[in-house]
């Protein structure tokens, strides 16, 4: 069995294709059960988010299985594949592996470290499982993809180190006043920063935040959804004198407040008063941090933080990748010795049928034994043969991590005579595949027989 990721993301293609080859939330049910029918495709998940639609399916053919499901994403989507072959990535066994566990943890998103792709994998996963695509190989595979990123970053804290400017803002201000709770907060402009920047006050639960705007209506608009007041322009002074923070973030084409527009608010004030210029150009004339108790960043200021922190988190990043190296290697030995579970079955279930048939025989030779001598007979004679087959068993688990695996399965088959019992294991499971078509998908992986009868 061959374990596949085929995709675009926000690396490969444009934005423009990325929308047309999404699946929208409502339609992954039917295009889960179109994929599972896709030939091929033994097991299947659909990611897809904004920055990244990906096909991660389970085949025993893998390069017509790529194929097929190139051909599916094609008639699905309606975009031709001569458009995105040339920035679709394919990855395969255990480069594919190792795939998932990046996305997982956020190396391959565009903000290294974001934890939402995880939620979003989990989604996926779990659809996909409910609606029968997934069997033994994605199961266990995602499964410990969404442990293990939860994991790492709850230890190495990868998400702690701010990478947008607006919460590197935030952070900064707590860096100079320790807490904003109770802080009152000025912000000049009405337009997505400002609208951002007040989520985060809220959140921060600041005492109180006025929107200061050329257009009152934009600026009440705001308010209005964020808890907080509005002023037209020309009040900016009148709400200046109260402030502890103040931010701006407007178009404007020239300084908004100036040093000779601050400097009588702040005479005699002992409180701290902290600007933050969020606008290119500039908002705030530099010369406001010549003020006294009065500290001014601007964009720049923040950049630099931002460049720092996410220098923390590709530090974090390059751990994470040896540990994403050790999950791959166990993962691998994991699928190496799954090929050994229909020949340890086979073994079991002949002991099993040596026992039967040796207590039957017993008992028409004895006919004269209680069922008390029975029952310590049989459970004696059970031992026996479990201690026989312990060691053959341990010894072709280990052997499946050889090399020559292949051959020491087809020889362990022949030695013990087990060719009978894995033709009765194949012919059952093909009767369960035709009986019900959503659990075959997991019956076709979950009893491998990569070797010969």
């Amino acid at each position: 069995m061959h374990i596949i990721v085929i995709g675009v993301n926000h690396r490969t293609a444009p934005v423009e294709l990325r929308e047309r080859l999404a699946f929208p939330e409502q339609t992954l049910p039917e295009a889960l059960a179109r994929l599972r029918e896709t030939r091929g495709v033994l097991e299947s998940v659909i990611l897809s988010t904004c920055n990244r639609t990906e096909l991660i399916f389970v085949a025993d053919q893998p390069s017509r299985a790529v194929e097929h499901t190139e051909r599916f994403l094609e008639s699905w989507s309606g975009v031709p594949q001569a458009e995105f072959r040339p920035v679709l990535y394919v990855h395969r066994e255990e480069e594919a592996v190792a795939h998932l566990y990046r996305v997982a943890c956020g190396l391959d998103s565009m903000i290294v470290g974001e934890t939402q792709i995880l939620g979003q994998l989990k989604d996926a996963f779990f659809l996909a499982r409910d609606l029968g695509n997934t069997g033994s190989l994605l199961n266990r595979l995602l499964q410990q993809v969404i442990t293990f990123a939860k994991k790492v970053h709850a230890e190495t804290g990868i998400n702690d180190h701010p990478v947008s400017t607006s919460y590197a803002a935030i952070e900064l201000m707590k860096q100079v006043f320790g807490d904003l709770k109770g802080k009152r907060v000025v912000i000049i402009g009405a337009g997505k920063v400002a609208q951002l920047m007040g989520q985060y006050f809220r959140d921060s639960q600041v005492r109180q935040m006025t929107f200061v705007n050329r257009t009152l209506e934009k600026a009440e608009a705001v308010a209005r959804s964020l808890g907080g007041q509005a002023v037209p322009l020309s009040a900016l002074t009148d709400v200046l004198a109260d402030a502890d923070i103040v931010v701006s973030a407007t178009g404007a084409p020239g300084y908004v407040l100036t040093k000779q527009q601050v400097e009588p608010l702040v005479q005699g004030r002992s409180r701290r008063l902290l600007f933050m210029d969020m606008a290119v150009p500039r908002d705030l004339d530099p010369q406001i941090h010549r003020l006294p108790n009065t500290f001014l960043y601007d964009i720049d200021d923040l950049e630099g933080y931002v460049e720092a922190q996410m220098a923390e988190r590709l530090k974090v990043a390059r751990r994470i990748e040896g540990k994403i190296a050790e999950e791959v290697a166990a993962f691998r030995q994991w699928l190496q010795t799954l090929g050994v579970i229909p020949l340890i079955a086979a073994l079991q279930q002949k002991g099993q049928h040596i026992h039967r048939e040796t207590m039957e025989s017993l008992q028409n030779k004895l006919p004269h034994l209680s069922e008390r001598e029975l029952k310590i007979i049989r459970k004696h004679m059970m031992s026996v043969v479990n201690q026989l087959l312990r060691d053959p068993i341990q010894r072709i688990k280990e052997l499946a991590l050889e090399p020559q695996a292949e051959q020491s399965q087809n020889f362990f088959a022949t030695i013990f005579a087990l060719e009978e019992y894995l033709l009765e294991q194949e012919l059952q499971q093909q009767k369960a595949e035709v009986k019900a078509a959503p659990s075959a998908q997991e019956a076709r992986t979950e009893v491998p027989l990569p070797f010969r009868l």
